[in-house]
């Protein structure tokens, strides 16, 4: 393609293999699917704990200072959690 059509193939691509080892596909459809299971994790994981939180404030069992805690502690884990992508 030339240096101008592998420079515009580059910039309109999601993911690019520099190298001409194919397998190097495989790998990438790999951490996709991890990265899309951590996603679902923490969204999952947030969104009940907040679900929770606000019905149990809705009958008047949580108060304020437990509904702070618990999102800053959703917060903290789903960080902690996607920190798995790393390894």
């Amino acid at each position: 393609m030339g240096g101008i059509g592998t420079d515009a193939a580059i910039e309109a691509s999601d993911v690019v293999i520099m190298t001409d080892d194919l397998s190097k596909i495989n790998e990438a459809i790999n951490i996709s699917k991890k990265v899309n299971r951590i996603i679902k994790q923490n969204l999952i994981f947030a969104m009940g704990t907040k679900i929770l939180v606000l019905l149990l404030s809705t009958f008047g069992i949580s108060k304020m200072w437990e509904a702070i805690f618990a999102d800053v502690g959703v917060t903290l884990i789903t960080i902690l959690n996607t920190l798995r992508i790393l390894k």
